[in-house]
């Protein structure tokens, strides 16, 4: 059964940019869970990406396992919650009755997705029908 917990949400991007097959997943979806205006996380991230020799710009991806960006989400009022571990196999996925309630940022495969109570809010929906793993997720505390 599809997915009926989707919306459509580019986080504030179209304000700023025309561009729709973007890489800005992480952007995105760090601007709907905080609520923050989109322009100001791409360019914090744009800035954390470039200090660390990496693109100038947050349109492609940002490399989320380096220390800055987790130092950053923690400074934006999101704490870390992993769901899996080396040789524990997939325990949840990206649907509703398996995500905690409350603003999130779902990691899964090459991807980032921000999920309100149980909505997925992205470009697309990304569950793959509920199968899709989510390796953790940053939860908005703040």
């Amino acid at each position: 059964m599809k997915n009926q917990k989707w919306v459509y949400n580019d986080g504030g991007r179209s304000s700023y940019f025309k561009g729709e097959r973007v890489g800005d997943c992480v952007t995105r979806s760090i601007a709907i869970a905080s609520k923050m205006d989109y322009k100001k996380v791409y360019d914090v991230l744009s800035k954390g990406n470039a200090s660390q020799g990496g693109s100038k710009s947050a349109r492609n991806g940002i490399s989320t396992k380096r220390k800055w960006f987790k130092d950053q989400m923690r400074e934006w009022g999101f704490r870390w919650q992993p769901t899996m571990g080396i040789g524990t196999g997939c325990k949840v996925h990206l649907r509703a009755e398996e995500l905690p309630k409350g603003r999130i940022i779902a990691r899964c495969s090459r991807h980032y997705s921000a999920v309100i109570d149980g909505v997925i809010n992205d470009t697309y929906d990304p569950s793959r029908d509920g199968e899709r793993a989510v390796y953790g997720y940053w939860i908005y505390v703040d």
